[in-house]
C-alpha cells in the first residue's frame, strides 16, 4: 500500500476517517471522490459533513445535482454522474470559489470546472467491508493536509 492510501473496514471507519480530513479544511477547499456505485462516496461525505457540524441528514444529490447543508463551514455536496456527456456550467465556480467545502462525487464529468488546487479522492471496493481509500493532493494545502492525516 502507498503512503497516501488508508485502508478501512467498516461504514464507521471511513466516516471518522473523513471527519478526521473535515477538521483540516478551510474555506474554498475543494474534494473530489471517485469510485465505484457502491464504493463509499456519499459515506466519505457524511463524515466530512460531521466534522462541519452539519445536522442534516447527508445523502446523495443525485437528482439535485447539488445539495447544500449549513456547519461550521457550508458544504456543498455535488453529484454529477448526470452532466456526462455536458458542458453545461452550473456555477461551480461560485462553489468552488465560496466561503465554503465543496465535495464532488463523480467529478471526472466536470474536469474542465475544477480549481488546479483540490484533493481528489479515489475509493476503492474491496469487499463489503473493506476499503482502499487514495489520496491524490494538488498544491502545497493539500500537500500539508494528507501528511497531516496520514502521519
Amino acid at each position: 500500500m502507498s503512503k497516501n492510501q488508508i485502508e478501512t473496514h467498516t461504514e464507521e471507519e471511513t466516516k471518522k476517517l473523513a471527519t478526521r480530513l473535515a477538521n483540516l479544511l478551510r474555506p474554498g477547499d475543494v474534494i473530489t471522490l471517485e469510485g465505484d456505485l457502491g464504493a463509499g462516496k456519499t459515506t466519505f461525505t457524511k463524515g466530512i459533513a460531521i466534522g462541519l457540524g452539519v445536522k442534516r441528514v447527508v445523502n446523495s444529490p443525485t437528482y439535485t445535482i447539488i445539495k447544500e447543508y449549513e456547519g461550521e463551514l457550508p458544504l456543498y455536496h455535488m453529484d454529477v454522474y448526470r452532466l456526462e456527456d455536458s458542458d453545461e456550467d452550473i456555477g461551480f465556480s461560485e462553489y468552488f470559489e465560496g466561503e465554503g467545502i465543496s465535495v464532488v462525487e463523480w467529478a471526472h464529468f466536470i474536469e474542465e470546472y475544477l480549481p488546479n488546487e483540490r484533493l481528489d479522492i479515489k475509493i476503492n471496493y474491496i469487499n463489503e467491508h473493506k476499503r482502499v481509500i487514495e489520496f491524490y493532493p494538488s498544491g502545497s494545502h493539500f500537500n500539508w493536509i494528507i501528511s497531516s492525516l496520514i502521519g
